[in-house]
């Protein structure tokens, strides 16, 4: 409501351009009050908690600026609330009449002031220097706080991004390590691991692990496969578990090949016959030194049979998970996204590949997680899924040689597998590998069938090494 006081000029008069009214509920429940003043009505404004946060409390002769002090007011109540999450369209609207108001109040007291009518009354330039002061004053504050936010969100980032510390191995993961060895490919030292079993026979078997995991995915069936073979391989594949993980570098399904043959070349078993046993991203592998073999390509393997498990030798049919998406095609963020991959995280995604029945235990994710996180494993592992892109590009290549050879071969398939989901992906491999035959195992069974189900990977590999 606006009132006349004592002693002010008559409306008759003059015409105040700020005649004009507020808009109906503009400021919800903020109080907006004029004070009454006949030129310049001025605001008088409350927060939402009832605060007073402005009065003018001018004389009517000197409240010719007060619309806009009131405007400063207004804007400041706006910016608080508008942080708070709290503004709404009518304080917008608000703002923008107050100062509006404010603009013709002024033209208002110029043209007021050149006729005589009225005058600066004295103390308003020290009361602008005031608002002045307090504009910039908050200003400065909200410039202090938005750099105190980015400060609080990048020192634990920064934390992350510099180190933490990996775990330390297990007794388990210990032992696997100490019967291992290394040799040299490239400068680079790879783990592996070799023993000798059954006697009075010559068969050689060599595992080869699937992503992101390590040679440690095959302790389960180790020593059933050493009641079998003479000798038992397998090793860590390039910038995996307990080989060396350069950076930056280049990984490729064709190096990891080499690195197999490199290997089978350092345990002198070149003129001899090899069973191949993969799984995962071994498969792909696989599939490479299938095509060397069939093609005499030189220090290729000599392979007597191949037996795949659940890996993505279809695009197709070959479902990525969502982090590994990201990872792959995040290009120059990925180094940052794979320093951000906790424990939590990897034991959730590698929790979603097994079966509901055939989860690992705490200690079984600790060691997956282990064998990632030795020499930084993390920090590579966007450049290792490049894989997916590499079937894509070469998949004429390494389907080419599997549907073509004469090898005998053997797929191993956990119908749980999200992965390559049943039965889209067993249909398409039994109607391209004619020559394959299949064993799939119980339905529970999901991506990594030789932890979730041991026994059951074991009596059907052997049902196939025995049936020729």
């Amino acid at each position: 409501m606006t009132s006349t006081h004592r002693g002010s000029r008559p409306a008759s008069r003059t015409v105040s351009p700020h005649s004009a009214r507020l808009p109906a509920g503009a400021y919800g429940p903020t109080s907006v009050k004029s004070c009454g003043c006949a030129v310049a009505p001025t605001l008088r404004l409350h927060c939402c908690s009832r605060k007073e946060l402005h009065t003018c409390g001018r004389s009517p002769d000197g409240c010719l600026r007060g619309t806009s002090c009131a405007a400063a007011c207004v804007h400041a109540v706006f910016s608080f609330r508008r942080r708070l999450g709290s503004a709404s369209a009518g304080d917008l609207r608000l703002l923008g009449f107050v100062r509006a108001q404010a603009r013709r109040s002024e033209r208002f007291c110029h043209s007021q002031a050149t006729t005589g009518e009225t005058a600066e009354p004295r103390g308003e330039e020290k009361a602008e220097k005031r608002r002045g002061g307090l504009e910039g004053g908050m200003t400065m504050m909200i410039g202090r706080e938005w750099w105190l936010h980015v400060a609080l969100l990048c020192i634990p980032l920064l934390a992350v991004y510099l180190h933490i510390p990996q775990p330390q191995l297990s007794p388990a993961l210990h032992t696997w390590r100490s019967s291992g060895r290394f040799f040299s490919f490239r400068g680079n030292n790879i783990f592996y691991k070799d023993s000798f079993g059954a006697v009075g026979s010559s068969d050689v078997v060599v595992l080869l692990h699937g992503f992101p995991t390590s040679s440690y995915d095959w302790h389960k069936v180790w020593e059933p496969l050493n009641q079998r073979f003479n000798r038992v391989i397998a090793l860590d594949f390039l910038g995996f578990g307990f080989s060396d993980k350069p950076r930056p570098h280049q990984y490729s399904i064709f190096e990891q090949a080499s690195v197999v043959e490199a290997l089978i070349t350092h345990l002198g078993l070149t003129d001899q016959k090899v069973n191949l046993l993969s799984h995962d991203y071994g498969d792909t592998v696989a599939l490479e030194l299938l095509y060397r073999s069939d093609h005499n390509r030189t220090g290729h393997l000599a392979i007597n049979s191949l037996c795949l498990s659940n890996g993505g030798i279809f695009p197709e049919t070959h479902y990525p998970r969502l982090m590994q998406k990201i990872l792959k095609d995040s290009g120059f963020i990925s180094p940052l996204l794979t320093r951000l991959i906790t424990f939590h995280l990897f034991s959730r995604g590698i929790g979603d590949v097994f079966g509901p029945y055939t989860q690992p235990t705490e200690a079984e994710y600790w060691d997956m997680w282990t064998g990632v996180r030795f020499n930084d494993g993390n920090l590579v592992m966007d450049s290792i899924l490049q894989y997916i892109n590499q079937r894509l590009k070469h998949r004429d290549r390494w389907v080419g040689a599997l549907t073509s050879t004469s090898t005998p071969l053997h797929m191993i398939y956990g119908p749980l597998d999200p992965v390559n989901p049943h039965p889209q992906f067993i249909h398409l491999y039994q109607k391209l590998v004619l020559r394959s035959t299949v064993s799939i195992l119980d339905e529970h069974v999901s991506h990594y069938p030789q932890l979730e189900d041991p026994t059951g990977f074991m009596n059907a590999y052997l049902n196939f090494i025995n049936s020729f």
